[in-house]
């Protein structure tokens, strides 16, 4: 007996046709309704057709050459149908679009054409994780830490945020995606596998696999580490994507350290965060580079998301926060003291400064780390898209 009820949304019949074929072949899934056209309105008959089938599943397929559309229906089915998953089936070398659908609602993205081994390893996927949300309750929430320019201290705010998290609430991840990965040596720690080796196995990758790709550190916070020599090939939006489902399925918060990394990777990472946290100082080569970071991460959406961290904070006569504001075009969320030699100090001996908790500079982490959680038990999570791997 089939487990998943599916609804098609696809405009070109041939292509309706074959994902019926390919949805009932599963074993899994059946098919209980198809649409011809894409919903333009909550009013449209469209949506109260797909309600009322009462899917478990909603496949929206993406055509090439207009996808404003079924972008805007994934959108409308997602405000309607919460609790509905929705995949997008299109193309994978449309990085844009598949941004787009994840922030209109989408959970997964599988590439065209597709196959009946595809579809199946999908729904096996979305039934493994609602009963593991069921179990567990809702999934974890991504923070990014990002510099404004080189040296304004991303590594050592991502460092010692996620040990502040872990201390309060357990069950935290360090994802180094720097070009470079030096969290490990703020944490006196040797990985035996990087981010790497987890993108080189998501096609086997499970909660166990993922487990033994990470570098526990004393007080609980797992590492996947950075790479140590610089990448001669760069994994895709897709295999970000779907490592990072697996991440919010396995723990409670994940913090990444980009650094200065810019490129369509920190973009994706940055639209599935709760809250982008863009690291400068107070003077103004660092917040004119703030400025010009937000509007890159701002291409593709999510500007809203981007806060003001300023590091090393000294007090600038006739300059205040809302000149810094201004300057770097978001709001201004946390201040770090200006603790140089402190901080030198525990990169040199690998003591992160969250270990030395009597300091202002580790209880400003603490209550950074209290601020960016303080709704979490007001407010639903908000469930983010997973992506079929190339």
């Amino acid at each position: 007996m089939p487990e998943l009820s599916v609804v098609i949304v696809a405009p070109d019949s041939e292509q309706r046709a074959v994902l019926q074929v390919l949805v009932d072949g599963t074993s899994v899934a059946r098919t209980v309704h198809t649409c011809a056209n894409f919903p333009v309105a909550t009013a449209d008959p469209v949506v109260r057709r797909v309600q009322s089938a009462n899917a478990d599943v909603v496949l929206v397929d993406i055509p090439s050459d207009n996808s404003v559309l079924a972008l805007r229906a994934i959108e409308l089915l997602h405000q309607e149908m919460p609790e509905c998953a929705l995949f997008a089936i299109g193309n994978m070398e449309q990085p844009q679009v598949i941004v787009s659908a994840m922030r209109a609602g989408a959970r997964e993205f599988i590439e065209r054409p597709t196959t009946t081994t595809d579809l199946l390893e999908a729904f096996v996927r979305l039934t493994t994780a609602q009963r593991k949300t069921r179990r567990e309750g809702s999934r974890g929430k991504v923070f990014t830490v990002v510099n404004a320019k080189g040296g304004s201290g991303a590594t050592t705010v991502a460092v010692n945020l996620a040990l502040a998290l872990q201390a309060a609430h357990g069950n935290v991840a360090l994802i180094d995606l720097a070009p470079l990965g030096h969290a490990a040596l703020h944490l006196n720690l040797k990985p035996l596998f990087t981010v790497a080796d987890a993108i080189r196995n998501l096609h086997r990758l499970d909660s166990s696999l993922l487990e033994s790709f990470m570098t526990r550190q004393t007080g609980g916070l797992q590492l996947l580490a950075g790479t140590n020599i610089p990448a001669t090939a760069e994994p895709s939006t897709a295999e970000f994507a779907r490592l990072f489902d697996m991440l919010v399925n396995h723990y409670h918060y994940i913090v990444v350290d980009t650094s200065s990394r810019l490129d369509g990777a920190t973009r994706l990472v940055c639209n599935l965060s709760e809250t982008v946290l863009l690291v400068g100082h107070t003077d103004v080569a660092s917040l004119w580079s703030a400025a010009r970071v937000l509007q890159y991460l701002g291409e593709t959406g999510g500007r809203e998301r981007v806060r003001l961290v300023l590091n090393r904070f000294r007090k600038v006569p006739g300059f205040t926060e809302a000149d810094a504001e201004a300057a770097a075009g978001t709001k201004l969320l946390w201040k770090i003291p200006n603790q140089y030699f402190a901080v030198s100090s525990a990169i040199d001996r690998g003591i992160p400064l969250m270990s030395q908790n009597h300091t202002e500079i580790a209880r400003s982490f603490t209550a950074l780390a209290t601020i960016l959680t303080q709704h979490d038990e007001e407010a639903k999570r908000t469930a983010w898209s997973l992506f079929k791997t190339v």
